[in-house]
């Protein structure tokens, strides 16, 4: 679920932090960096684990800060594929099953990797699982907050870097000559997450821990 993920930075420190060791200061830069942030094809940052190298240090004309290259190695949240997980449930909606690690939140199961055959209440806002036995079907419902055990099937990296400023239309004049505000859902529209993992409960010992416990 964890691993260590060999980096390399130029790492800026302030004048008013020359008083410190470099070392510490260096870490509590790539720490305020890095910590919480999703590195493109790379996993979730937690912390900061050693300093592997440090480079000589500049200070450029202009700045009075000093520019060390780091080699350092970063714990990395980033799950192998098939390796099973246990999370809770933060919602589900008509996409699927969302669930959290508590510290991180991106992870969907899709509807066709549940426990089949399942189905979506409207009402309840809840995934689900008619499960046969020979007495008949039982609902076993995938309530907000239980325990779920998964598996990691699928992992999905988008690149939410900027991308420059975009020439937006311009607005047609109306009879009296002022402009008709171009109204659309993009203001709206859900932030897409930079880091996703899609995991499966379709194989028996998955999904909630209840369901096993007996």
């Amino acid at each position: 679920m964890f691993v260590l993920v060999e980096m390399i930075d130029t790492v800026r420190i302030p004048p008013w932090n020359f008083h410190r060791q470099l070392n510490e200061a260096i870490a509590e830069e790539l720490n305020k960096k890095l910590a919480n942030k999703v590195v493109y094809n790379v996993g979730l940052c937690i912390c900061l684990y050693d300093i592997t190298k440090l480079e000589d240090s500049y200070i450029f004309p202009g700045d009075g800060a000093s520019h060390t290259k780091v080699h350092f190695r970063y714990v990395v949240f980033h799950p192998f594929l098939d390796e099973v997980l246990v999370g809770k449930i933060k919602y589900c909606s008509q996409e699927g099953v969302h669930v959290s690690l508590g510290f991180f939140d991106d992870i969907i199961i899709p509807p066709e990797s549940l426990q089949q055959p399942a189905k979506f209440d409207e009402a309840e806002q809840v995934w689900v699982w008619e499960y046969e036995t020979d007495e008949g079907a039982h609902d076993l419902y995938m309530d907000q907050g239980e325990e779920i055990r998964f598996r990691v099937v699928d992992e999905l990296f988008v690149d939410t870097s900027p991308t420059g400023p975009t020439k937006e239309p311009e607005a047609p004049a109306n009879a009296a000559g002022s402009a008709t505000a171009n109204t659309t859902d993009e203001g709206t529209q859900k932030k897409e997450s930079p880091y996703t993992l899609v995991a499966s409960i379709s194989e028996p010992g998955l999904g909630l821990l209840s369901w096993w416990n007996s």
